[in-house]
């Protein structure tokens, strides 16, 4: 395959790899600074009297409260840890897939009750199954670049590398 991205054969698992873990990135980074930004929203008053209350107060317009500034501060950390690898971002958009849809899905039930502990609104709601999406071209992405990527010899995915096989030298 060739190595460019506008050849006819299209993006060959390097430049699959590459924009797994961009995008990786770019989501972590993005978590980060909502979270940041929401607990400069939010202050740190209401994390010992109102940890998952309705606070009325919007990052534009979102509302947020401390679990959902921390829930996303902690996703972003995460994702800072996970991007250097495909495999780990791979990892990393499954777990934005599957949060952020369980996330809509709990929007869908919990808007305007009284239970919502992550203070949802409807604009949160469309945000959370957009990044669903995003984890879904993350995961995709990542599939791509690993299903182009060489065979592994499943005898030595475990080792260490430099480990042989056999008994330990003294």
């Amino acid at each position: 395959m060739a190595s460019d991205i506008h050849s006819a054969d299209g993006p060959d698992a390097s430049d699959l790899a590459t924009a797994t873990r961009y995008l990786t990135l770019a989501l972590a980074a993005v978590f980060v600074v909502v979270g940041v930004a929401g607990f400069a929203v939010t202050g740190l008053d209401h994390v010992v009297d109102g940890f998952t209350a309705h606070t009325d107060q919007h990052l534009l317009l979102f509302e947020v409260n401390p679990l959902h500034n921390l829930v996303h501060l902690a996703l972003g950390l995460v994702g800072l840890a996970m991007w250097r690898t495909t495999s780990a971002a791979l990892v990393y958009g499954y777990l934005v897939l599957v949060g952020y849809f369980a996330a809509f899905l709990y929007g869908l039930v919990a808007m305007g009750q009284s239970w919502d502990v992550l203070s949802i609104n409807p604009a949160d709601n469309v945000l959370h199954a957009a990044l669903a999406g995003a984890g879904a071209v993350v995961v995709g992405l990542g599939h791509a670049a690993l299903a182009d990527m060489a065979p592994v010899d499943r005898r030595t995915w475990f080792r260490a590398p430099g480990r042989r096989r056999g008994r330990a030298r003294a």
